[in-house]
């Protein structure tokens, strides 16, 4: 085989009705199906190289060799669908901060599945690559496309995968990520959804939600209905972070601020007739669903409320791209 130096770019996706908890944690198969935006602002590059002459992989994040057991585990996925034992070097360069809530493992996955199996020789359509990613982490399933995306949770490896709702958007909405904090996060999501899966008396009624959230969301999306779009959104995550305060033990991933920045979005949308939904993964970062037209405005009002918290305005991404 030539070796083939394949880099691909994935953008991160905000889950709008979220994925928490997996019914297979070694395929990462969901227990619920979910809906999320890609965003154009953050986003990860890297680049993969089978070669033959190496006797490991390697794995170089951000210009620090790291330890690739991760990266190998899911190498040997790619190796097994094409054939081949080379090792691989990878080099990934991610704009986004890493195990802070902000999905930066939905657009490594993403753009380790284009790039790994493009180099190994294989040639996925966008479906069995949606499958690939979800095995490095299942957000990563949805970083395939851009723009809406929905991933069906399906029952097994073959039936869950992500699906594009609506990939070129002409609507003026995007996202203000508040960065209250991105240092790495005291208990990661793998843990988190499953200890909340494992204890919380309130699990199974979260599930049976999801239905009318994805339902009800998709036609607000249709209908370009963002003030149902936006509620949805918002009490969708208010509903999985209160799961994580009724598992055993229980945890949350909030801090001082991040209450703070929520409750001055619920004033600006009450008080100053602004539209606008926060949503908040595994992490105390927060996201702020807006129309475009109201962007600076709003990045405004909350720069002065919170000078010590960097802000940013993000509006929707594009799916996976080969850079050579």
């Amino acid at each position: 085989m030539t070796n083939l130096r394949v880099t691909a770019r994935a953008h991160t996706n905000i889950a709008l009705v979220k994925y928490w908890g997996k019914a297979d944690t070694d395929l990462i198969i969901p227990q619920n199906g979910s809906l999320s935006l890609t965003l154009d602002h953050f986003y990860t590059d890297t680049t993969v190289e089978f070669d033959s002459k190496l006797t490991t992989d390697q794995f170089i994040l951000d210009g620090e060799s790291k330890s690739p057991v991760k990266i190998t585990n899911f190498l040997n996925i790619v190796r097994q669908k094409a054939g081949i034992n080379s090792f691989a070097k990878v080099d990934s360069v991610n704009h986004v901060p890493s195990t802070a809530g902000l999905a930066s493992s939905a657009s490594a996955y993403a753009a380790l599945a284009a790039a790994a199996s493009k180099a190994s020789g294989l040639n996925l359509s966008h479906k069995e690559l949606s499958k690939l990613a979800r095995r490095g982490s299942g957000s990563a399933s949805r970083s395939i496309y851009g723009g809406f995306v929905e991933w069906i949770k399906g029952y097994n490896d073959d039936t869950s995968y992500a699906v594009p709702i609506e990939e070129d958007l002409d609507w003026k909405i995007g996202m203000i990520v508040a960065m209250v904090n991105s240092d790495k996060k005291k208990i990661s999501s793998r843990t988190g959804m499953q200890t909340v899966v494992n204890t919380s008396p309130f699990y199974s009624a979260w599930v049976e939600s999801i239905d009318d959230d994805l339902r009800n969301i998709k036609v607000a999306i249709k209908n370009r209905d963002f003030k149902t779009m936006g509620e949805i959104a918002e009490s969708n995550a208010m509903r999985m972070h209160a799961l994580n305060l009724s598992s055993s033990p229980h945890f949350n991933y909030f801090e001082p601020l991040s209450i703070e920045i929520m409750d001055t979005v619920e004033d600006i949308r009450t008080n100053e007739q602004i539209e606008c939904y926060y949503t908040v993964d595994a992490g105390p970062n927060i996201k702020i669903l807006c129309q475009q037209k109201d962007a600076d405005d709003l990045l405004s009002k909350l720069r002065v409320r919170f000078p010590q918290i960097q802000f940013s305005f993000t509006k929707p991404g594009p799916g996976i791209k080969y850079l050579n």
